[in-house]
């Protein structure tokens, strides 16, 4: 069993960065591909990125490359989502989501993913 906490979310300007986080429980988090969703008012939810469970692989949406970098440290059982210049466009709710089975290029295709945060409001203002 995994739980995700997310934190880090916020009230930013535009052009600012946040540095999102997904903490995880349990010993088995370092075996878990570890990926990121947001969802703005209105739309439906989105891929941003992925992560393999060893960090070697990393894996972006097309439309979230180069502003948006992806890390873990499994030491600290920590997912990290490093986005830079924001945009107003960007203000969303931000999930971490967990799989067992997914690799991080597969990540956003695979239904079910096995465990889900409960989510952090970024809101980026212009």
């Amino acid at each position: 069993q995994v739980q995700l906490v997310e934190s880090g979310g916020g009230l930013v300007q535009a052009g600012g960065s946040l540095r999102l986080s997904c903490a995880g429980t349990g010993r088995t988090f370092s075996s878990y591909a570890m990926g990121w969703f947001r969802q703005a008012p209105g739309k439906e939810r989105e891929f941003v990125a992925a992560i393999s469970w060893n960090g070697d692989v990393s894996y972006y949406a097309d439309s979230m490359k180069g502003r948006f970098t992806l890390s873990r440290d499994n030491a600290k059982n920590t997912v990290y989502l490093q986005i830079n210049s924001l945009k107003p466009e960007d203000t969303a709710v931000y999930y971490c989501a967990a799989d067992h089975r997914a690799g991080a290029r597969t990540f956003a295709a695979k239904t079910n993913l096995d465990y889900w945060g409960q989510g952090t409001q970024v809101t980026v203002s212009s």
